[in-house]
C-alpha cells in the first residue's frame, strides 16, 4: 500500500491496534495532518461508539473499509456504527479494498484530476 500511495503522490500512515483507546487516540492525532482517513474498525465497527465519536470529532473525510463483505456475514455484522459518519464504505474486496479506499479518498479530495 505504501508503494501504491507513493505512486499516487500521497503520504500514508498506518495504524493497527487491537485496543480501542489506541485507535481513538490515533484518530485524534490525525487532526491537523490528515486530509482523509481510511478506517477498518474490524469487529469494533459493530460495537464502538468511541470510534464513531472519534471520527465525528476529527471532522476528517473518512472512508470505511472492510476486507470481507460484512453484509454477507452474520446478522450482527450488518450494522456499522461508522457507516453513517463516513463519506462512504468499501466492503468485500479483500486487500484490494484498501487500494479502493485510497482512490476514494483521492476522489473526495479531488486530487485525481477527474
Amino acid at each position: 500500500m505504501r508503494s501504491y500511495a507513493d505512486s499516487r503522490g500521497v503520504e500514508i500512515r498506518f495504524v493497527q491496534s487491537n485496543h480501542e483507546g489506541e485507535l481513538i487516540d490515533r484518530i485524534h492525532e490525525a487532526i491537523g495532518w490528515a486530509d482523509a482517513m481510511i478506517v477498518n474498525a474490524a469487529a469494533l465497527t459493530h460495537s464502538s461508539v468511541g470510534l464513531r465519536d472519534a471520527v465525528i470529532a476529527a471532522a476528517i473525510p473518512t472512508v470505511e473499509v472492510h476486507l470481507s463483505n460484512i453484509y454477507r456475514r452474520e446478522e450482527f455484522r450488518h450494522r456499522s456504527l461508522i457507516a453513517d459518519v463516513a463519506v462512504g464504505q468499501i466492503t468485500g474486496f479483500g486487500a484490494f479494498s484498501y487500494r479502493l479506499g485510497i482512490e476514494a479518498a483521492l476522489h473526495l479530495l479531488d486530487k485525481t484530476g477527474s
